[in-house]
């Protein structure tokens, strides 16, 4: 098991001596030392927590406008009771169907071989939705989890590629460090069913101040996960993710137990993390692999603007913050050049933002015309409230982008995730307060419309 606590930047490390002082740099972060003390520290001890700014101290004053006149606060529009009629160029008509209300802050769904829906919840609870309904318990075995704001918590799910064999399931969170304050980790079990059994830590980044984190299980049999960077901020805090001892805005690359593969693009070179894959991102939302190339996809969002579509590959830096296609909340541009030598360029760009989520290839057969498309969630577009919507977009056969379309904009709702079932229908859960699960499926007659 490969729990890696580092100082500072991680979780603190053993020392010995007498005098031990900290000292914080604005970009370092670092432990400096002034002696040795003989015992071992315990890395969750009060006196060892890290002093990344979190959330609630975080300094917004680099990042943050004062509009002159505020608009009023405009509360969220209540999802009717559907089915709805809706249309796309590619479909044209299609119906949604609400299929469960009362989910809250849901993050993520992954569908069993059963035919069961998992659905992650950020105050830490795993509901199943079985049968059309939505069971009122939740399934035991899931880690004691922090949700601070409304980037942690119980995140992300993933199937061992072996799951209908070995049936172990990996859930991503933020493990409660340090009384008050979450890190981001991967905790594996065996899913019995109801539940989750035998569970356990299998990663521990050690930091704090990391925000929203994806799982996913590659081509390669390696398990891949993202952890967000502080997003806003002081700028030490910041530029975290071009720090390379730091898991704070990177990608990692794990073997299923969380052992470090010795293939990793950094497994030998001097004060990276072996475990990073790719750095440079932001908060990078959710990951897809392509049906047809086998590389992993991901969705990143960016500041007011410049949120993105990137294709993880080994070593790459996607330039967060040094460069940047978005604004600060001020207006400000966040970089004079999305371009740097040596960072890799989003293969998707979008501005103004839509608050970029979920994302899943769409494979089925239930609506052929969006066979290949790449379907992604929308939170919000250009910080206005209520525009939530499903965005998706077309390709030719060599992946290159042909259109793209804004999809489900009457219901104003916060598109959370996408998943696809076994009979190609899709399945979507909203980010509303409280949520709901809605079912994407093919109007078959006139009648029906």
């Amino acid at each position: 098991m490969l729990i890696p606590m580092h100082a500072m930047r991680g979780g603190a490390q053993r020392r010995c001596g007498q005098g031990l002082t900290w000292m914080f740099s604005a970009v370092i972060a670092g432990l400096l030392l002034a002696g040795s003390v003989c015992a071992e520290q315990d890395p969750y001890a009060p006196e060892q927590r890290p002093h990344f700014p979190y959330p609630t101290e975080r300094d917004y004053s680099h990042v943050f406008g004062t509009p002159a006149n505020p608009p009023p606060r405009w509360d969220p529009i209540k999802l009717g009771e559907g089915p709805f009629h809706e249309q796309s160029w590619a479909v044209r008509d299609f119906r949604v169907v609400v299929l469960a209300t009362g989910l809250s802050a849901p993050r993520d769904m992954e569908f069993l071989p059963s035919g069961d829906l998992l659905i992650t919840e950020g105050g830490g609870k795993l509901r199943i939705f079985r049968d059309g309904k939505l069971l009122a318990d939740a399934a035991p075995g899931t880690p004691k989890v922090v949700a601070r704001g409304t980037m942690a918590g119980l995140q992300d799910i993933a199937l061992h590629p072996n799951f209908k064999e070995n049936h172990l399931i990996y859930i991503s969170y933020h493990k409660p460090v340090w009384g008050d304050l979450g890190s981001n980790s991967i905790w594996r079990g065996v899913w019995t069913g109801d539940g989750i059994r035998d569970g356990r830590d299998i990663f521990v980044a050690g930091d704090v101040d990391m925000e929203v984190s994806a799982l996913e299980f590659g081509a390669d049999g390696k398990l891949y996960m993202s952890m967000g960077g502080p997003g806003t901020g002081q700028p030490e805090a910041v530029i975290r993710p071009q720090h390379p001892d730091d898991f704070a805005g990177k990608v990692i690359r794990l073997n299923d137990d969380g052992t470090v593969p010795k293939d990793n693009p950094f497994v030998r070179v001097k004060d990276y993390h072996p475990q990073i894959y790719t750095l440079g991102h932001r908060n990078l939302m959710s990951f897809a692999m392509n049906p047809e190339t086998h590389e992993l996809w991901a969705s990143e969002m960016g500041p007011n603007g410049g949120d993105e579509i990137n294709i993880i590959r080994a070593g790459h830096n996607y330039g967060w913050p040094v460069v940047s296609d978005g604004l600060w909340y001020t207006g400000e541009l966040v970089s004079k050049s999305p371009y740097k030598e040596g960072m890799t360029r989003p293969y998707i760009v979008f501005v103004p933002s839509p608050s970029l989520s979920g994302l899943m290839f769409y494979t089925g057969k239930a609506f052929p015309g969006w066979r290949g498309s790449l379907f992604v969630g929308s939170l919000r577009w250009g910080e206005s409230p209520n525009s939530g919507s499903l965005i998706r977009i077309g390709f030719n056969a060599q992946w290159q982008e042909l259109h793209r379309e804004m999809l489900l904009t009457d219901l104003h709702q916060r598109i959370r995730d996408i998943a696809e079932d076994k009979d190609g229908f899709i399945y979507l859960v909203t980010g509303e307060n409280p949520a709901a699960l809605l079912r994407l499926e093919p109007i078959e007659s006139s009648e029906d419309k």
